[in-house]
């Protein structure tokens, strides 16, 4: 089974390089709101990875409808990601320069909410659900070839989720090393940088499926 840990790594390795939104919203609610927002962030973004992962392989009568609404998906996951951007340029207070940039004390309701943002950022974003569909028919056709498919399918998949969860929280470590050198001032341009990108993102999302997907 030491080809299954293999591929799990290296398509854990792709997917926690992929360059979108979600890296900067790690960051971005790390360096906001401390480290337990960041984890909860996280945890969100691992349980919408694990419930795709599920739906593709158990569930696929499922999936296959869930990818006939690809341009509502991405409708709506742009819609979310230009809201959150708008906020996150327009309205995120900025804190006084003189003020010390600690870790919030953030209750339970909040906590959760993050969590809920995490995993809605990550389960409306379309690239999510192609990267796993078209990945869960390649380990699938590998796995027949396997004497035993389901383990099989199950190492990939589950040493995949681990690999990009533990460089998610590498994330989370490296924003709150850079936490404490950074300025009000500076945090305040991470924050109108994010939420740029969040709004280009979204921007393109919906243009792709409005435009260019016939």
């Amino acid at each position: 089974m030491l080809a299954g840990f293999i591929k799990g790594i290296v398509l854990g390795f792709l997917l926690a390089i992929s360059v979108g939104p979600i890296i900067f919203a790690i960051i971005k609610q790390s360096i906001n709101n401390g480290h337990k927002a960041g984890y909860a962030f996280v945890a969100g973004i691992s349980i919408s990875d694990i419930s795709v992962v599920v739906i593709c392989n158990f569930f696929s009568t499922i999936f296959q409808e869930a990818l006939s609404h690809q341009k509502a998906i991405a409708i709506v996951g742009g819609s979310f990601l230009i809201v959150l951007g708008v906020y996150t340029f327009f309205f995120k207070k900025e804190p006084h320069e003189d003020a010390k940039l600690e870790a919030k004390v953030l209750g339970k309701r909040q906590l959760v909410a993050i969590f809920a943002s995490g995993y809605l950022i990550n389960i409306l974003n379309p690239g999510i659900f192609i990267f796993w569909f078209a990945w869960s028919a390649t380990i699938l056709a590998d796995a027949a070839t396997e004497p035993h498919p389901v383990q099989y399918r199950f190492i990939v998949f589950g040493t995949c989720l681990l690999f990009v969860l533990l460089t998610d929280i590498l994330k989370v470590k490296l924003a709150g090393i850079l936490k404490p050198k950074l300025t009000a001032k500076n945090l305040h341009r991470i924050n109108q940088f994010v939420g740029v990108l969040m709004i280009g993102f979204g921007v393109f999302l919906i243009a792709k499926q409005l435009f260019f997907n016939k």
